[in-house]
């Protein structure tokens, strides 16, 4: 009930074909027999986290070009590696994301990661529900009618309860909450979080809302922000800053922000949270919600990503001004003059 987890933050150059994906799972390998066997002597590192676009990212403006060019279904040969190093090192991996075709939805193209357990066994699979709209042409699961597979799902392992959730989605506190009500003990934060919003005042967005989720929830969180350098990863840069913090909101370790590949390893300790969460009748959030005093979640909201214009960065961006039209960006505030 106690061990480490370790957030391993990339810095590759980001694929633009299906053929050059293999490099960057060789290279992810590497760094998760440098997380494990390196810190053996000192921590027991059981869970390895790496971040959004670990695999491939979407480098296209377009749909129809991610699926032309990088998409593949999940699992896949090179996440099958993955599986065979969790199984090697005995421990669990969340494998970052890789771009996702569903032949049931062959229009859609999702931001999935999949969680990977110590017998190499695949144990959940999320896909974004907030893709970062307008340069995201993703799909969110939500939108697609008669999806039936669980959005928000939480796995019980011997590491307490895992559930993940990706970058953008972190800004929408539902969605952690939604977690955090399945079971999560331990919130998963794979992320591509660019300058300026990382963790360096003022704008460190990244510190904040890590921290915030957790004490929302009462649980840890374990967050791992890309390192690319501008060079791999055009138009952004990547100030990286992978953390893991406690159930308090206590940053527990950090890497250094700036791009590049880095490790940094942290204790969980779920026996401590859940007395916790047991003993506390004050700060229990989670007990004190009033889940029906809030009437925006009865509104429309977002038109949503499985329109023909949701598949191109242009069709996304007319997408947002309707909604700002429509008052479906918030009814409380009033028109610009």
């Amino acid at each position: 009930m106690r061990y480490y987890a370790a957030t391993i933050q990339t810095d590759h150059p980001h694929p633009r074909r299906r053929d050059e994906i293999a490099d960057n799972i060789t290279r992810m390998i590497e760094m998760a027999d440098s997380a494990v066997n390196g810190y053996e002597p000192f921590f027991p590192v059981r869970l390895l986290v790496y971040p959004e676009f670990a695999i491939s990212c979407p480098v296209y403006e377009t749909a129809e070009e991610l699926l032309e060019k990088l998409a593949e279904p999940m699992p896949n040969e090179q996440t099958d590696r993955l599986a065979q190093k969790a199984r090697d090192l005995g421990v669990y991996i969340q494998c970052g994301s890789q771009l996702e075709f569903d032949q049931r939805w062959p229009d859609a193209v999702f931001n999935t990661t999949m969680l990977i357990g110590p017998d190499g066994e695949y144990l959940s699979k999320y896909r974004k529900v907030n893709p970062w709209i307008p340069w995201e042409v993703s799909a969110s699961p939500h939108d697609i009618p008669g999806y039936t597979d669980e959005l928000f799902p939480v796995v019980e392992t011997e590491l307490g309860h895992l559930g993940a959730a990706t970058c953008y989605d972190w800004l929408f506190p539902e969605v952690t909450r939604q977690l955090a009500a399945n079971g999560a003990e331990v919130l998963i934060r794979i992320s591509a979080y660019m300058d300026p919003w990382g963790a360096t005042p003022p704008m460190d967005w990244w510190t904040v809302i890590n921290r915030c989720r957790a004490i929302e929830n009462l649980c840890y969180v374990v967050a791992a922000n890309q390192g690319a350098s501008l060079r791999n990863y055009p138009p952004f840069s990547w100030p990286g800053g992978s953390q893991l913090v406690d159930f308090d909101g206590r940053i527990l370790a950090q890497a250094d922000p700036g791009p590049g590949e880095k490790i940094v390893v942290a204790p969980i300790d779920i026996r401590a949270q859940r007395e916790e969460r047991s003993r506390r009748s004050g700060h229990h959030m989670l007990s004190h919600l009033r889940t029906d005093a809030y009437p925006v979640y009865g509104a429309p909201g977002f038109p949503g990503s499985m329109t023909p214009e949701a598949r191109t960065v242009e069709g996304l961006k007319r997408s947002i001004r309707a909604a700002k039209k429509g008052g479906q960006a918030g009814n409380a505030v009033p028109p610009a003059p």
